[in-house]
C-alpha cells in the first residue's frame, strides 16, 4: 500500500515488524525496521530504490496495484546492497530495458551480485541531474563510503526532498511513516545506534560530505532515508545530530564491559562502577556482561562514553573469546577521543590485563596506566587500587 510522502511522491516500501537481525546476525533489531522505496509521479514516473530480496514478489505485486509498471520511466538505485536492490531483478524482468541511474561503483556492485544481465545502466556522478517534468529534476550526490563505495543520495527539486539512502536512517518501524509520529526517545536511540554501529567508522568522510551537502544551500523540506522514519518535522535536526556525532562524540558517561568465569572479574567490574559513581555522582555509569548483553546496544553506550573499562580473566594465556570478539568489533568502529582501562582476575599466568591494554590501544583508545589484576579473587589491597583507576578514567 502506498503512503503519501509529499505531493506526487509516495512511499512504496516494506515495513518489517518481525525483523530481529540485520547484516546477517551482526546488527540487532529491537523495534522492527523498514526498507523504504519511493515512487515519484511527475511528468516522468520514477522508482527510487526497491526492497530486500525476501520481499521482492510482494513488492512488485503491490506496485502493480498502484501503477502500470510500463509507466516507470526509470529507476534510481542509490546503493547496491541487497536490502535496497533486492527487487531489481524481479521488476526488470517485468520491464526490461528500463534505465537504472546509479554510480559507476554501483554498476560493479549490482553486476557482482546479480550477474551481467545487460541492464540499461545510466552512470551518474555528483552534480548530474535529470529532468522529471513539471519544472522539477533529480540531482545526484555521490556518498562514497556512507557506507559503501557505491552509495549516493538523490535530491528532488521543487518538493525539496533528499532521498538520503543509508544516511540519516534507523532500523525502526514506524507505521505512521514520519518522524513527528514516532516515539521520540526510540527514534533518537535507534538513530544513534545506527550511526554508532554502522556509520561511525566513516565519520571523517561523513563530516566532509555534510559540509558539501550543506554548502549546496538547498532547501530541505523532507529527508527520506532508506530505513526507518522519514524526517519532515525539522528535517535538518538529524543532519545537525550527525554533525555532532561525527566529531568524536562523547557524553559524561563511563561504560564498564566485562566477561567472567567464576565471578571474580565480575566483582571488580561492579566495584569499578561504584567507585566511579562515588567520585563523580553526575557521571552516568553503565555496566554490561559482554557475553550476555546485546553488542550493538553496548557499543551505542560506548559511543556515548568518554571512557570505558574492559575486563576479562586470563584463560589459556589469553582472554575470553567473548571479549576478544567484542574488542575486534570495537576496533572496527574507530571511536575517537576516549580513554580506556583494563582489569581481570587470574589464577596462574595472568596475561589478560596486558592483552586488553594492547587491544584497547589498537582500537584507538588512550589506555590509562592503572589496572586491576587480582590473583584468584580481589583482596582489600586489590580493591584499594580501584579509586586510582576510576580517577584516571574520569580525568580527575
Amino acid at each position: 500500500m502506498r503512503k503519501r510522502v509529499k505531493n506526487n511522491v509516495s512511499w512504496v516500501g516494506h515495513l518489517d515488524w518481525e525483523l530481529e537481525t540485520f547484516h546477517g546476525d551482526d546488527y540487532s533489531i529491537k523495534n522492527g525496521s523498514s526498507q523504504n522505496a519511493y515512487l515519484i509521479e511527475e511528468g516522468k514516473t520514477v522508482l527510487v530504490d526497491t526492497v530486500w530480496t525476501p520481499h521482492r514478489f510482494d513488492f512488485v505485486e503491490n506496485l502493480k496495484k498502484e501503477i502500470d509498471l510500463k509507466k516507470i520511466d526509470f529507476i534510481v538505485a542509490n546503493h547496491g546492497e541487497c536490502d535496497h536492490s533486492g527487487s531489481l531483478e524481479t521488476i526488470l524482468a517485468e520491464i526490461p530495458g528500463t534505465p537504472v541511474y546509479c554510480t559507476a561503483n554501483c554498476v560493479k556492485s549490482l553486476e557482482g551480485q546479480y550477474g551481467k544481465r545487460g541492464w540499461n545502466f545510466k552512470v551518474v556522478k555528483t552534480g548530474d541531474s535529470v529532468e522529471i517534468g513539471n519544472g522539477k529534476k533529480l540531482v545526484f550526490v555521490e556518498m562514497r563510503m556512507l557506507h559503501w563505495p557505491d552509495s549516493m543520495a538523490t535530491y528532488m527539486t521543487g518538493d525539496n526532498i533528499l532521498f538520503s539512502n543509508d544516511a540519516f536512517g534507523q532500523h525502526y518501524a514506524v507505521e505512521e511513516l514520519f518522524n513527528d509520529k514516532a516515539d521520540q526517545s526510540l527514534l533518537k536511540h535507534e538513530a544513534m545506534k545506527y550511526f554508532a554501529n554502522i556509520l561511525n567508522p566513516f565519520a571523517p568522510i561523513l563530516t566532509k560530505k555534510l559540509e558539501e551537502v550543506v554548502g549546496f544551500n538547498l532547501p530541505f523540506d523532507i529527508i527520506a532515508p532508506s530505513h526507518g522514519a522519514i524526517w519532515r518535522d525539522n528535517p535538518l535536526q538529524i543532519v545537525e545530530l550527525y554533525g555532532k556525532w561525527a566529531k568524536a562524540y562523547q557524553e559524561n558517561q563511563v561504560t564498564v564491559a566485562y566477561d567472567t568465569m567464576w565471578e571474580g572479574t565480575a566483582k571488580v567490574a561492579h566495584e569499578i562502577a561504584a567507585e566511579i559513581h562515588r567520585q563523580s555522582p553526575e557521571t552516568v555509569v553503565k555496566v554490561f556482561n559482554i557475553a550476555k548483553a546485546d553488542k550493538n546496544e553496548v557499543m551505542t553506550e560506548v559511543f556515548k562514553s568518554k571512557a570505558i573499562a574492559v575486563g576479562s580473566p586470563t584463560v589459556s594465556n589469553s582472554i575470553l573469546s567473548s571479549v576478544a570478539g567484542w574488542l575486534e568489533f570495537l576496533k572496527q568502529l574507530k571511536f575517537k577521543n576516549k580513554k580506556a582501562g583494563a582489569f581481570g582476575c587470574y589464577g596462574w599466568s595472568g596475561e589478560s590485563v596486558k592483552i586488553l591494554q594492547a587491544k584497547l590501544s589498537e582500537a584507538g583508545f588512550a589506555t590509562v596506566g592503572e589496572s586491576i589484576r587480582p590473583q584468584w579473587k580481589a583482596t582489600d589491597a586489590d580493591l584499594a587500587q580501584i579509586p586510582a583507576l576510576a580517577a584516571s578514567l574520569l580525568g580527575v
